[in-house]
């Protein structure tokens, strides 16, 4: 399932339709650009709270999952703190994914 999400992230970004690092993930969700925000497990815990009070305010859905290294891997740079997906068409099919890696 792993495998799924990270390809369809790595997709996204050679689309053009993602967001990475903090500051302009930041500027994506309160301008309502981003519809879904990945951060990295291993994120600091002040990184978690500040993302996750944003989208909780500006009501965009929110994953925590992998690490800064694999993330930044899919994407095809070096690690990455936070990402955030600006399409709702890979938003959905992520999300989707995500959801059943919870379960």
């Amino acid at each position: 399932m792993n495998r799924q999400i990270l390809s369809l992230l790595s997709l996204c970004q050679r689309a053009g339709k993602m967001k990475t690092g903090e500051d302009t993930v930041e500027k994506a969700i309160q301008k309502k650009e981003a519809k879904l925000v990945i951060i990295p497990e291993d994120a600091s815990d002040n990184t978690k709270k500040k993302f996750q009070n944003m989208c909780d305010f500006y009501k965009v859905p929110i994953y925590f999952f992998e690490d800064k290294d694999t993330l930044g891997h899919a994407m095809g740079k070096e690690f990455r703190a936070s990402l955030a997906v600006t399409d709702a068409g890979f938003a959905k099919g992520i999300r989707k994914h995500l959801d059943m890696e919870e379960e």
